[in-house]
């Protein structure tokens, strides 16, 4: 299938701090497709110039084969775009705000009934109509930036970490609304920081510096984890010396609740094990999960930066 969105080698910076370093991937319609990594991995520069913002420095970006930054080419009415940070009129009510976009979108009165009674209806903002935006909490303000986002039922929808700050309910409903998109036939482009959203992408592409360190299919890449994960739990002072002495053969440290996950090479695992035991360490083996993998290819992308530094 033809791709309808895509990045090919795009490289951005502001200053000396590079944002993008050739990021390339496409996503086809029907898609969700997942831009994962951590603050500062460049996911947001990444849609600004999918959604047009701006042009990348070098390298290429094509919605249905047209330049999103191009305003002429007639992009903008295949795509919608909900940016991270707030981007509807706080002081207009939720009808106002859809109303106000269903102008932008030049909608006719018939077309700007049907459809924002429908997203209305799928948001659960119906009794909310008159509220001003600026009075919705978190959740519901993210559902309404994605309503006016799909009012003119674009081909192209981009988030820009549409969760961050939304209360779990929230977060259901709005991955819900995100997967009946999908099943119409529209490309989903969704930057995320969560790892267990990731894990509800169709393909993900996990970003660390600008790069993209892997992609594929969530439970694929997952599969293929060759490492061990343990759940390590006592005194620090007993155990980070034995971490820190196992060197390289410890991959990756994380807190894991009120103790530690830890990610290791196999080969070490079992002497590594005995080790923290013998120094009074409670250790249990976990099964791999996304979180594992994203923190070994983001320290192996980390290595591989400071060696060509």
């Amino acid at each position: 299938m033809t791709p309808v969105v895509v990045a090919d080698a795009l490289t951005h910076a502001y200053g000396a701090a590079r944002a993008l370093d050739g990021l390339s991937f496409a996503v086809a319609p029907g898609e969700l497709y997942g831009l994962v990594g951590a603050d500062g991995a460049g996911k947001t520069t990444a849609l600004r110039i999918l959604a047009g913002l701006f042009r990348p420095q070098s390298g290429t970006a094509r919605l249905a084969g047209l330049d999103p930054a191009d305003a002429r080419s007639g992009v903008r009415e295949l795509l919608g775009y909900m940016p991270q940070r707030y981007s509807l009129y706080g002081d207009l009510s939720v009808a106002e705000n859809l109303r106000f976009f269903a102008r932008l979108f030049c909608l006719s009165r018939a077309e700007y009934a049907e459809r924002s009674a429908r997203l209305l209806a799928v948001t659960r903002l119906e009794r909310f109509a008159d509220r001003p935006a600026q009075k919705l909490s978190g959740g519901m303000y993210k559902k309404l930036a994605l309503a006016c986002a799909l009012l003119h039922r674009p081909r192209v929808l981009l988030l820009d970490e549409p969760t961050n700050g939304v209360d779990p309910v929230s977060r259901l409903e709005l991955w819900r609304l995100l997967y009946e998109l999908v099943d119409e036939g529209m490309a989903v482009v969704v930057s995320t920081a969560y790892m267990d959203e990731a894990e509800r992408c169709r393909r993900v592409g996990l970003m660390h510096h600008g790069r993209l360190l892997l992609e594929g299919e969530p439970q694929a890449l997952v599969a293929g984890f060759s490492d061990a994960v343990l759940r390590v739990d006592g005194p620090a002072g007993r155990v980070e010396p034995v971490l820190e002495g196992a060197g390289d053969e410890v991959v990756a440290v994380a807190p894991h609740g009120g103790a530690l996950r830890v990610v290791a090479r196999r080969r070490a695992a079992s002497g590594l094990v005995e080790a923290l035991v013998a120094a009074g360490a409670r250790v249990e083996p976990l099964r791999p999960g996304f979180e594992d993998l994203f923190l070994v290819r983001a320290a192996a992308g980390a290595a591989a930066g400071e060696a060509a530094a």
